[in-house]
């Protein structure tokens, strides 16, 4: 006999029970699992959204720095915004200067530096990919209204601000 697949509701709170049996408090680990899991599918639909505007995580890594710097970025600093090598940098600055989505450019005032920046194909490649996972994203939040919406964004900010208090 076929084992059922579970719902993502089932394995929700089959998780949450185990966290709770173990010593975790159940208020908290409804919404790390809640979270973890929404980041979980979110991630696997991005990844394929990648494969089909044929760029790797990586290379969408170096793109979305520079899109939400809002301008030229050093090989240094995408390295460490996006937390490798700066010879694996270099690597993925040179695939996509090839696709012709970013552009080096020599700092007019240190010639041994040089600066990264979005092309305009670049931009419309993270456009399009951000229109396309907005579809998705809108979808997985349909059954909450605009008010709601509102309000989770500002609980999850509240959250994420206690990131920064915790790693000081």
């Amino acid at each position: 006999m076929a084992k059922r697949t579970s719902s993502a509701q089932e394995l929700h709170r089959r998780a949450v029970a185990t966290y709770v049996k173990a010593g975790g408090e159940e208020s908290v680990q409804r919404v790390i699992t809640a979270v973890q899991s929404l980041t979980k599918k979110l991630d696997q639909w991005y990844a394929r959204q990648l494969v089909d505007l044929e760029v790797t995580g990586g290379e969408w890594a170096v793109l979305t720095s520079l899109a939400k710097a809002g301008e030229a970025l050093t090989p240094s600093q995408l390295a460490e915004l996006t937390n490798v090598a700066p010879s694996s940098m270099t690597h993925r600055i040179d695939k996509l200067v090839e696709r012709g989505l970013v552009e080096r450019t020599p700092d007019s005032e240190n010639r041994t530096r040089i600066f990264v920046s979005l092309t305009d194909a670049g931009w419309q490649l993270f456009s399009v990919a951000i229109r396309g996972s907005d579809v998705v994203e809108s979808d997985v939040l349909q059954d909450l209204s605009d008010d709601e919406r509102g309000e989770l964004a500002r609980l999850l900010e509240v959250v994420i601000a206690r990131l920064d208090d915790i790693d000081a």
